[in-house]
């Protein structure tokens, strides 16, 4: 008897590539689904066949988690805010909806993220699975906000985990895609808000004279120290040409203000904005750059990044993309980089097309001794033992995981030597 067809558009020779252009394949299968029904039928399908299933959102993930040689979902269709709640904070949105698509829905009903990176453009799901952040010390990462999310297991069949499924819900925050299909989820968000924007640019040394009155001060505190002056560039910093900018910072402030204007905007110049949050978070990374991302706990954070800066300086003064640093608050999904402690996020970038290993690898290793956890959607080099060190509950993880996806349908060959 032959297989019935996929009811979703399906192409046979979809070439994917993801954002930052290092990962690239063609999928057995590649679909389209227009809505759930259309999900769970080639989910299916899928496990039917024996294949795996991986979803692609928008490829801003530098690590190889989505390519797969079996059927590949592209749920781009399955976008839009369909619920909110100002009363309980709490807002809905399908699974394919982007960070920037919840913005101005969530402004009309009188909520907002509770906060957000400098890109939003990735769906929802891959910013929650992959405990995608932005800074502040005293906010976890997006992936804590969610309270409910609706999938299709690796059994075909829709399930919902919700706040009274402590363990599966804690699991399910941060699971890289390993759990299930996102449908839909329940986000906890806050009241409406505006961000006063301040750009600067600071030598090194009064950084660290001021690194704990910055960290606590401000709602959000960020910056990109640079190793040469035309470091800002690779990034697309939009720093003044006169601006020395060597061993220099661009600082990153933002805060929550009152605003009375109408719409909320008082001034649109770049560096000096005040706006509504959804509106300021965004920011730049036209060209594409190749970047590793590690967390340690935040009272380690100073002596962690002079570690990493005089690397560069000393032993590799070719790599000259910044090294950003943030602050994100602790959480308690199992496999989440913040885990149960305030962290300092270190990234660092190598040029595509060149041999940046060496120096990513060094970081890594020099990093070991802070147990220093990735972010899930940047270039790491985890491996399970690690894993097992670094995080807690990964044992936790691991069986909830073989609860929803016991043969592993969910799991591409980078993910399936880490949690299978």
């Amino acid at each position: 008897m032959t297989e019935p067809a996929l009811s979703a558009p399906t192409s046979y020779d979809h070439v994917w590539k993801n954002w930052a252009g290092n990962h690239t394949v063609t999928p057995a299968m590649y679909a389209r689904p227009r809505d759930e029904s259309e999900v769970v039928d080639a989910v299916r399908y899928a496990i039917r066949q024996g294949m795996n299933v991986r979803v692609a959102g928008t490829g801003h993930s530098f690590t190889p988690i989505v390519p797969t040689g079996g059927l590949m979902l592209d749920l781009a269709q399955l976008s839009g805010v369909t619920a909110t709640d100002p009363q309980r904070l709490r807002a809905t949105a399908l699974a394919g909806t982007t960070v920037g698509g919840l913005g101005e829905p969530l402004w009309k009903a009188g909520l907002s993220l509770s906060n957000q990176g400098d890109i939003d453009k990735q769906v929802i799901a891959g910013a929650l699975s992959t405990a995608t952040h932005g800074s502040g010390i005293e906010l976890p990462n997006m992936s804590a906000a969610m309270r409910r999310v609706r999938l299709v297991d690796g059994h075909g069949e829709v399930v919902e985990i919700g706040e009274d499924q402590v363990r599966e819900l804690r699991a399910a925050q941060v699971a890289i895609g390993s759990l299930g299909v996102m449908l839909e989820v329940e986000l906890a968000v806050s009241p409406a808000y505006y961000i006063k924007e301040e750009i600067s640019y600071r030598p090194w040394q009064e950084i660290e004279d001021s690194w704990d009155r910055l960290i606590a001060d401000h709602r959000h505190f960020s910056f990109f120290w640079c190793p040469a002056d035309h470091s800002v560039d690779l990034y697309q910093l939009p720093a003044p040409p006169d601006q020395p900018m060597s061993n220099h910072c661009y600082v990153k402030i933002y805060d929550e203000v009152e605003v009375t204007e109408p719409d909320g905007l008082v001034s649109d110049d770049v560096g000096n904005r005040t706006d509504r949050a959804y509106r300021v978070y965004p920011g730049g990374y036209e060209e594409p750059f190749h970047e590793m991302e590690y967390m340690v706990a935040a009272e380690h954070g100073l002596e962690a990044f002079n570690e990493i800066r005089r690397l560069m300086l000393d032993e590799f003064p070719d790599q000259l993309y910044p090294i950003e640093v943030r602050w994100t608050a602790a959480d308690d999904a199992y496999l989440s980089p913040n885990y149960q402690r305030d962290t300092m996020v270190i990234s660092v970038s190598g040029a595509p097309g060149t041999d940046y290993w060496p120096f990513l690898r060094t970081v890594d290793q020099r990093l070991q001794r802070y147990q220093a956890r990735p972010h899930w959607g940047k270039i790491h080099f985890m491996t399970r033992d690690r894993l097992g060190e670094l995080f807690p509950e990964f044992d936790t993880f691991l069986a909830v995981r073989r609860e929803f996806d016991p043969d592993g349908t969910f799991l591409n060959d980078h993910l399936r030597p880490l949690l299978g």
